[in-house]
């Protein structure tokens, strides 16, 4: 097999797996149960939890914040996959430097800190900028999340509503 035929087939399988993860995202989503409100802010958590660099810890936190704030478990834990390999890097860069500038630090960043437990090893300084600035950036994807959310089930709602009732006319 040519190499350009074999790069190829590799992009056009990575390309099916995120087509096939995004595929299962949706279907997971559509399936969740409550009121628009009620999964909106299990959404809008989930988002925000998984801007933060609190890897490992996403999906325990966001499973406390939806108890205590009343929100759909499942629904923040699906969110929390917005965090994944592919925007890791960026959350934790945007984090680092919005955290350094908040807090007014300057200490150099290097990428391969990919969890909380390594973040530490920079010291306290650098962990609480990257927290702060993962905080100050999650706040309004998160809100954004809520709203878009409540939208999308409000209408799916509705078309099932109106599903049932044309179907049930005589």
């Amino acid at each position: 097999m040519h190499p350009d035929e074999q790069s190829r087939k590799e992009k056009n399988t990575a390309i099916n797996r995120l087509k096939q993860r995004l595929h299962d995202f949706i279907e997971r989503a559509k399936k969740l149960q409550g009121d628009p409100h009620y999964i909106a802010v299990g959404m809008a958590i989930g988002v925000f939890v998984a801007i933060t660099p609190t890897i490992p810890f996403h999906t325990a936190i966001a499973l406390v914040l939806a108890f205590l704030l009343r929100g759909s478990k499942p629904a923040a834990v699906i969110a929390v996959w917005v965090s994944n390999p592919v925007t890791i890097p960026i959350f934790y860069l945007g984090s680092y430097k919005v955290g350094n500038f908040i807090l007014g630090n300057s200490i150099p960043f290097d990428p391969k800190y990919e969890s909380l437990s390594e973040l530490a090893k920079l010291g306290a300084d650098a962990t609480i900028a990257m927290l702060v600035g993962g905080v100050i950036l999650g706040i309004v994807p998160g809100i954004a999340s809520y709203f878009i959310t409540r939208k999308i089930f409000t209408t799916l709602r509705a078309r099932r509503v109106d599903k049932h009732l044309f179907d049930e006319m005589p």
